[in-house]
């Protein structure tokens, strides 16, 4: 990532301070993405071998597999792929752990 704000930096045509502070800001929004993405990878990794209960009706989830979802955090969406869990009473869904998606999945 910094060698690509360096040679934005030796392409660009004399830039200013707010163009230079544009280019910054987005290089810093990507790394926070990046960061945010293998935080919750690895907490993905710690999750406890038994399924986690219905937050809705107390039953046992199912495990359905792996699955994509994007996360949208204070640094802008956060794609990641975890354990992706089936309550077939209440039929909904579940990417837990909830705490790490702000309380949604």
């Amino acid at each position: 990532m910094i060698e690509e704000l360096i040679a934005w930096e030796r392409q660009a045509d004399a830039p200013n301070l707010t163009e230079m502070e544009d280019q910054v800001l987005a290089l810093r929004q990507r790394l926070g993405q990046r960061l945010l993405e293998a935080m919750i990878a690895n907490q993905e990794a710690r999750q406890p071998a038994t399924p986690p209960a219905c937050p809705t009706c107390g039953a046992e989830l199912r495990y359905k597999g792996q699955k994509k979802t994007l996360i949208e955090s204070r640094l802008g969406g956060i794609a990641v792929e975890r354990g992706y869990y089936y309550c077939a009473h209440c039929e909904s869904g579940l990417f837990p752990p909830q705490r790490a998606t702000a309380g949604g999945g």
